[in-house]
């Protein structure tokens, strides 16, 4: 179902269908979505809002990241000179993908009162090393590309589905960072020497 989302990336409004708040079938994403969507309208939310992550490097290709109270050490694997520490660069972009897939069709399926007892992602980024090593400037840095399965458990039909991974699609974070360019600006900064 995957297949091609860059065709299916679509900004288009939706109506979103289901209980009112306080309902008995009212569920915890669902009062999410709309106790959120609500403070949006009014002006009370606070956006846009900021996604800070600080990372180190420690020796060789492992680096320390810091997100929030949360530390993640990212290395290259033994046969790229790594010490296999942790997972590389690429690994946790298709991993912030996969989480943010699965997160963003949880709250979409309760907003729409779609039965979703359980979803997984797998995913598969291909690359060429020509890229990053610089021998082909033709080839990209990056991904060439990515594909994967969303894996679900559900009683709804076929059609909700494709309905659903359409908003999904249209509206999951870390997918639109990857389809659409994404203005970004790294800048340097010295150091300083401890022992001047």
């Amino acid at each position: 179902m995957m297949d091609d989302v860059s065709k299916k990336h679509s900004r288009a409004d939706v109506t979103l269908e289901g209980n009112e708040p306080g309902d008995p079938g009212d569920r915890p994403f669902k009062r999410l979505y709309e106790t959120t969507c609500a403070a949006l309208k009014n002006g009370t939310a606070k956006t846009p809002i900021k996604v800070c992550v600080s990372s180190s490097s420690q020796s060789g290709f492992r680096s320390h990241i810091r997100i929030r109270d949360f530390e993640i050490i990212s290395d290259q694997p033994f046969g790229f000179k790594g010490t296999n520490a942790g997972p590389k660069p690429s690994e946790l972009l298709l991993a912030g993908l996969a989480a943010c897939q699965e997160m963003t069709w949880r709250l979409y399926a309760e907003a729409m009162n779609i039965d979703l007892r359980r979803i997984s992602v797998e995913l598969e980024g291909v690359q060429d090393l020509n890229g990053f090593l610089g021998t082909d400037d033709g080839v990209p840095a990056g991904f060439l590309s990515i594909r994967g399965t969303i894996f679900i458990d559900s009683s709804a039909s076929d059609a909700e589905l494709e309905k659903l991974q359409q908003i999904v699609d249209a509206h999951c974070p870390v997918l639109d960072d990857l389809i659409r360019n994404v203005p970004v600006a790294l800048e340097i900064s010295r150091l300083l020497d401890d022992h001047a």
